[in-house]
């Protein structure tokens, strides 16, 4: 047996404190997966999604995520039957009257700015979901059966297609519902009619909201049909829009600049905060937002504006939409 070298405690000890590392680390997340080509066969299909995925490595306050707010769809559903696996798929015409009862998982970071089954673009942060059958998009109530959470989510994704469950959430509404952690849940999804939602409520649909901007050259949203099965391709790949856009009368808009129809939204003396707030609204609102920054008491605001909007009710709604995306409480301001 050869001696051992003068140096040999001292790197042993070091390989034993990377051996207990790795076992730290290896007990804290799931064991690495086999790097090898997912198999997508359209936009939000990806049969793989159980066993690639993740959570992100930062924690959220899930609890300051609002849940999807059911809005009309005025636009075509996209329901046209597909194959994935060999095995045909018809959706829904309607989730109005929509029940069942199954196991929910729910992805992640792996698809997270990629687009959805109907061209929108997929935030693991959102209140979303992916179902096999339910006409894109829809709306949903899911509640987990072991702990009576609900969330409302917006369905505008397909799948899962792993095992047999029934629903797939965003990372963000798994985390609301309490299973984040374990994976699945044994839960109930119940369809939503928007129209009923709101009269529950004692107040009409808000006809300002709507809907989420789709992904650039995504796919052609197609009305539901019995026709030919689907071949779908991946569209490209781009980041999700996190609130829901507003439309304003541009031609209103033009004429407006001399009343002074402005709204302020927030204040700050980080520009960066200023900028993300600017980017936020830009997403949901055609009227022109900018950052008008001023200096008081030797100290710089960054004041996050926007406007010309054409008529006292469009203000209204601008702020009421503004509001229900939790991005401030808007104050009429003049133009300075």
């Amino acid at each position: 047996m050869r001696a051992l070298p003068t140096y040999q405690p001292l790197k042993l000890v070091a390989l034993a404190a990377l051996s207990l590392l790795v076992v730290s680390c290896s007990t804290s997340r799931a064991p690495a997966q086999k790097n090898t080509t997912a198999v997508r066969a359209t936009p939000g299909l990806d049969i793989n999604r159980a066993h690639k995925d993740g959570a992100p490595w930062w924690d959220v306050d899930v609890s300051r995520i609002p849940d999807a707010t059911p809005t009309l769809h005025t636009g075509p559903y996209k329901a046209n039957p597909y194959t994935v696996l060999g095995k045909t798929y018809f959706p829904l015409s309607d989730s109005k009257r929509y029940v069942a009862s199954g196991t929910a998982s729910w992805y992640g970071t792996k698809f997270h700015g990629q687009n959805t089954a109907n061209g929108e673009v997929y935030d693991l942060y959102g209140m979303s979901a992916a179902h096999k059958t339910l006409p894109l998009p829809s709306y949903v109530r899911v509640t987990n059966l072991d702990n009576n959470k609900s969330v409302i989510l917006r369905v505008n994704d397909r799948g899962p297609f792993y095992s047999d469950r029934i629903i797939d959430l965003s990372y963000a509404a798994a985390k609301k519902l309490g299973y984040a952690e374990i994976g699945t849940a044994r839960v109930k999804v119940e369809g939503i009619d928007p129209q009923e939602w709101w009269a529950q409520r004692g107040r009409p649909a808000p006809l300002m909201l709507n809907e989420p901007k789709v992904a650039q050259n995504a796919a052609p949203t197609v009305t539901a049909s019995t026709g030919t099965v689907e071949q779908w391709t991946p569209p490209p790949q781009q980041h999700a829009a996190a609130v829901l856009p507003v439309q304003i009368d541009a031609k209103k808009n033009a004429s407006a600049t001399a009343s002074g129809q402005f709204l302020q939204v927030g204040a700050f003396a980080n520009p960066d905060a200023a900028e993300l707030l600017r980017s936020k609204l830009s997403s949901m609102v055609s009227a022109p937002v900018f950052i008008s920054s001023i200096v008081r008491n030797q100290q710089t605001l960054h004041r996050v504006r926007l406007g010309p909007i054409g008529s006292p009710g469009e203000v209204q709604q601008v702020q009421n939409s503004v509001r229900l995306a939790n991005l401030g409480s808007p104050s009429l301001v003049t133009a300075e």
